[in-house]
């Protein structure tokens, strides 16, 4: 399992996500950035952004489900957002997928996303040997 990184050495979490993530070897999967790409019709989700954060989530959930893992095994992810004023409902949605021991996380600000996309998630993931 990964271990959750915690000091009060350095400023706590505001969010969910932890200050780090100690991770064993094991099988690491990196998901490439995703977009709220409805996987059944290719195109954009309807809605604002807590839409498209649930959308972009069920799609790193699918890509973790096929190679064996879980959102639990996420010890990374990034999330780039065109503007930070959707942080807060974003963030809101985000909790909701890691409910506890969230991975760390970095929420970048970025001019513009692929197809007007309103977030883009990445993530790494490590899976445990058995």
């Amino acid at each position: 399992m990964k271990e959750v990184i915690k000091t009060a050495e350095a400023p706590a979490a505001i969010g969910p996500y932890s200050q780090g993530i100690a991770a064993p070897c094991g099988k690491i999967i990196f998901i490439a950035g995703q977009i709220a790409i409805n996987p059944k019709s290719g195109e954009l989700v309807n809605g604002g952004i807590v839409e498209q954060t649930k959308q972009v989530l069920e799609n790193i959930k699918a890509i973790l489900t096929v190679s064996g893992a879980k959102m639990e095994d996420v010890v990374k992810t990034t999330v780039f957002l065109p503007s930070l004023d959707d942080f807060t409902l974003m963030n809101e949605t985000y909790a909701r997928y890691f409910p506890a021991n969230p991975p760390a996380r970095s929420t970048v600000e970025v001019g513009r996303l692929p197809r007007g996309a309103k977030v883009e998630i990445e993530a790494v993931a490590v899976l445990q040997k058995k």
